[in-house]
């Protein structure tokens, strides 16, 4: 993307608790809207995949933050568990919200979290503890039935885009969907796999996103009208 489209391009220390986790922030000229990501297990804030959606994004006018959802030391063999404790992975979420909301490029800007794998569970979970400041989620590949309890209370526009030749995380999505209130939908790419990588899979998954989040974050009744259908 071309960086004359692009207000700034910063790295950042998000913010969360007492840490400091890195983090790529891009803001378009007069942005209208944020999306967060949350990466999932063995990824990052450098994941190729996340990085081709989040400069689609860009190019439609929403700032997007990539941020590392954990220190090198809470990925290593002997800490794993912290790479599924969604509880955790979701508390980083919410506080990398609140960190944007302090940051005046940003602060009142629509909000949207993107989610893969694992990290679609935890951005759910932060969207069913912030209610109405998420007006959109996008998960891709990913693992709502983590966020377990969390799903009836998800009040944001919820899409989940899953190949066809996922079969036991479709069946996971499907069952996640039928749990879920809110506004819903489920897009399944024929022939695509779990992280994508076929032929003009990924351009789907991002065409696919870029159409809710402009469609949730550009809407001024959105929320509201998703809040009454569930």
């Amino acid at each position: 993307m071309s960086d004359s489209l692009l207000d700034h391009v910063e790295s950042h220390s998000v913010a969360v608790g007492k840490r400091r986790l890195p983090g790529t922030l891009n803001v378009p000229l007069k942005a209208s809207g944020l999306v967060i990501f949350a990466h999932g297990s063995g990824s990052s804030r450098n994941s190729p995949r996340n990085i081709e959606v989040a400069e689609a994004l860009n190019g439609l006018g929403l700032a997007t933050l990539l941020f590392d959802l954990l220190e090198p030391a809470e990925e290593v063999l002997n800490n794993r568990a912290r790479v599924f404790d969604i509880e955790l992975l979701a508390s980083r979420v919410v506080d990398a919200v609140r960190w944007s909301q302090r940051q005046p490029a940003l602060n009142g800007l629509p909000l949207g979290l993107f989610g893969a794998s694992t990290g679609a569970a935890a951005a759910l979970v932060a969207a069913s503890q912030l209610k109405d400041r998420v007006a959109a989620v996008v998960s891709r590949g990913g693992r709502p039935d983590l966020a377990g309890k969390a799903l009836p209370n998800v009040r944001a526009p919820t899409l989940l885009i899953v190949g066809g030749h996922d079969h036991s995380v479709v069946q996971l999505n499907e069952r996640a969907l039928s749990e879920m209130r809110c506004e819903k939908a489920l897009e399944i790419i024929p022939g695509a796999t779990h992280v994508f990588p076929e032929p003009g899979a990924m351009k789907h998954v991002t065409r696919l996103a870029a159409q809710w989040f402009i469609r949730h974050l550009h809407s001024s009744g959105g929320q509201t009208d998703a809040v009454r259908q569930s």
